[in-house]
């Protein structure tokens, strides 16, 4: 079969890097030996990417792929850049579920066997519902959260095992970062469990879980939006009727996608003064994971709270 034009152009770039090593000067290889010393990951998105950052700190070189509020991950193309990323990867964090397959294609193509690959899915031991659909968006979920914590610590010490200690102690730091969320979502529930809310996608839905709330959006509603399918009218009038009929609580939006029937649906929640609560898929620009995460608790408890 022929070679992809990403596949050529990925090997003649890892060449040229080759052959520039080989021509550098000495200040050159020791630079270059230094950049070596740290391990190289890739992360499908910088979710992922801000975890390994935390627990490798400066003993890491991270590749986040995706890293654009705007940029959506299910429909996601790979570039050149990212293949070469990824067959140098030691450790390659991805989220699974079928939300980032792009990360498996391009490590078969790049044909990288050895890189440790944490599939955040497979770690949280989730599965779809019998005759629903698995919900993948699980960095929202932070007991799984702590044990990809510890599966990128174990994978870094077996990529560098003379930082293993340093790696374990970040990643119990951060662990204990994800105590208070917990907390507050614990906190929630006992003030407002049993209350409805609406969703437009399924992203937020293990947080509102955790938090005791119950979406009584019409399942076919949320999943055309995440698909990028059109609504029908009678589901789309169910869905606005949670609004005019103060069914709900809160609507909570995922603003990385946005189309006629989710901006109804903000209309009519503003128009029965129900608050919108605005959530993302990728870590916004000047947040780090927890302190994102934290916005969005709080954001959820106001609104609730109002």
């Amino acid at each position: 079969m022929p070679l992809s034009t990403s596949r050529r152009l990925a090997l003649l770039t890892s060449a040229s890097l080759a052959l520039l090593a080989g021509c550098g000067s000495s200040s050159d290889s020791s630079d270059a030996n230094s950049a070596s010393a740290k391990v190289p990951v890739v992360a499908s998105t910088n979710v992922y990417g801000d975890i390994v950052r935390g627990i490798g700190a400066d003993k890491v070189d991270i590749t986040s792929v995706i890293s654009d509020p705007d940029q959506d991950p299910h429909s996601y193309e790979a570039d050149t850049h990212n293949q070469l990323a990824l067959s140098k990867a030691k450790v390659v964090v991805e989220n699974g579920g079928g939300y980032d397959d792009f990360v498996d294609r391009m490590l078969r193509s790049g044909h990288n066997d050895s890189a440790q690959v944490i599939n955040a899915v497979r770690v949280s031991g989730k599965t779809a519902p019998q005759g629903g659909e698995l919900n993948e968006h699980v960095w929202y979920d932070f007991p799984t959260v702590a044990r990809v914590a510890d599966r990128i610590s174990a994978a870094l010490a077996k990529a560098d095992p003379a930082d293993a200690a340093a790696f374990r102690e970040n990643a119990t730091a951060f662990k204990a970062g994800l105590g208070p969320l917990e907390a507050r979502e614990a906190q929630i529930k006992k003030e407002h469990g049993g209350e409805g809310v609406a969703i437009t996608e399924p992203v937020p839905l293990y947080m509102t879980e955790a938090s005791g709330l119950v979406d009584r959006t019409p399942a076919a509603f949320s999943e055309a939006i995440e698909e990028g399918d059109d609504v029908s009218p009678r589901i789309l009038k169910e869905s606005l009727a949670l609004f005019s009929g103060r069914k709900v609580e809160a609507l909570v939006c995922n603003e990385q996608t946005s189309g006629p029937q989710t901006e109804k649906a903000k209309a009519a929640a503003k128009a029965a003064g129900i608050p919108v609560v605005p959530v993302t898929e990728t870590l916004p620009k000047g947040k780090d994971y927890l302190g994102w995460m934290t916005s969005n608790v709080d954001a959820l408890a106001s609104a609730l709270a109002r």
